[in-house]
C-alpha cells in the first residue's frame, strides 16, 4: 500500500446559505487518505441533495491502497458509474420521469508531493502559493464557453441570461467528460475546494487573503463569515486544506 502520509491538515463546511430552503451541497474531508470533495447537487426538491450525497457515498467506498495513478482510475470508474445511476436508473425512476438529477463535483487527491483536481461543472478548485492565488479548474458553464470559443469579454459573457447555465455535471448527459489537473504540492501551499455558492459574492482578494491566514480552520471561518455577511443566495461549502 503506497503511504498517503498523515501530513495534511483540513477544515471543511457546508450551510444553507440565506434563501435557499435546502442544502444540496455534500462535502467530503479525508485528510488521512488524501481525499477531499465538494458536490453541488441540482434538479430542485430532494433531487439535488441526492445526487450530491450518492456522490460522496461511493467516494467513501472506494480502497485507499494503491498509487496516486491508481486511485484517479478509481475515482473516474467511480464517477462514471454514478454518472449512469442518476442518468438512468435514478431519474427514470424519480416522481417525476424527466426530472433532472445531477451534481457538479470537485475533488483533491493527494500523495506524498503530488496532487490531482478532478472536476465536473463550476464548483471550483484553488491554490494559494507564495501569495498569488490561482484557479486550478475552469468553469463548465455556458459563460466560459462563450469566453473561450467566440471570444466576448468576461463581461460580455456575465451579460448573457444563461450565463451561470451548467455545460458538464454528474448525471447531466450520458457521457460525463472530467478535466483533470496534475501538480506539485510545495511547504506553504494552501489549496481550496469550494461550490458556486461560495466564490459567487468573494473578490480573488477576499478568497486570497482568506487563504494566507495560519490555519486551516481560520481560513474557512473568514470565507464564511464573508460569504454570510452578503446575500448568501445559494449553498455554501468548501474545504480548505494544507500539506
Amino acid at each position: 500500500m503506497a503511504e498517503v502520509g498523515t501530513r495534511w491538515k483540513s477544515a471543511a463546511r457546508t450551510d444553507r446559505g440565506k434563501v435557499r430552503a435546502r442544502n444540496e451541497d455534500a462535502v467530503l474531508a479525508l485528510p488521512e487518505r488524501g481525499l477531499w470533495l465538494v458536490a453541488d447537487g441540482m434538479g430542485g426538491h430532494q433531487n439535488g441533495a441526492l445526487a450530491s450525497r450518492l456522490i460522496v457515498e461511493e467516494i467513501v467506498e472506494l480502497p485507499e491502497g494503491g498509487s496516486l495513478d491508481d486511485r484517479l482510475l478509481d475515482v473516474r470508474d467511480c464517477l462514471y458509474r454514478v454518472n449512469r445511476l442518476l442518468g438512468h436508473e435514478i431519474t427514470m425512476t424519480a416522481d417525476k420521469p424527466d426530472s433532472i438529477m445531477g451534481s457538479t463535483v470537485v475533488m483533491l487527491l493527494a500523495q506524498g508531493e503530488r496532487a490531482i483536481c478532478v472536476w465536473a461543472g463550476d464548483s471550483r478548485g484553488y491554490l494559494w502559493r507564495s501569495g498569488k492565488l490561482y484557479q486550478l479548474s475552469r468553469d463548465h458553464c455556458l459563460m466560459q464557453e462563450l469566453i473561450q470559443e467566440q471570444q466576448l469579454s468576461p463581461a460580455e459573457a456575465a451579460s448573457h441570461p444563461s450565463a451561470r447555465a451548467l455545460t458538464r455535471a454528474v448525471g447531466a448527459s450520458d457521457d460525463l467528460l472530467l478535466d483533470i489537473v496534475d501538480f506539485t504540492i510545495y511547504p506553504g501551499d494552501t489549496l481550496m475546494l469550494c461550490s458556486d455558492g461560495l466564490y459567487q459574492d468573494l473578490s480573488r482578494d477576499d478568497i486570497s487573503d482568506a487563504l494566507s491566514l495560519e490555519s486551516t480552520e481560520r481560513a474557512l471561518h473568514r470565507l464564511f463569515r464573508q460569504a454570510l455577511s452578503g446575500p448568501a443566495r445559494d449553498n455554501i461549502s468548501a474545504v480548505v486544506i494544507r500539506p
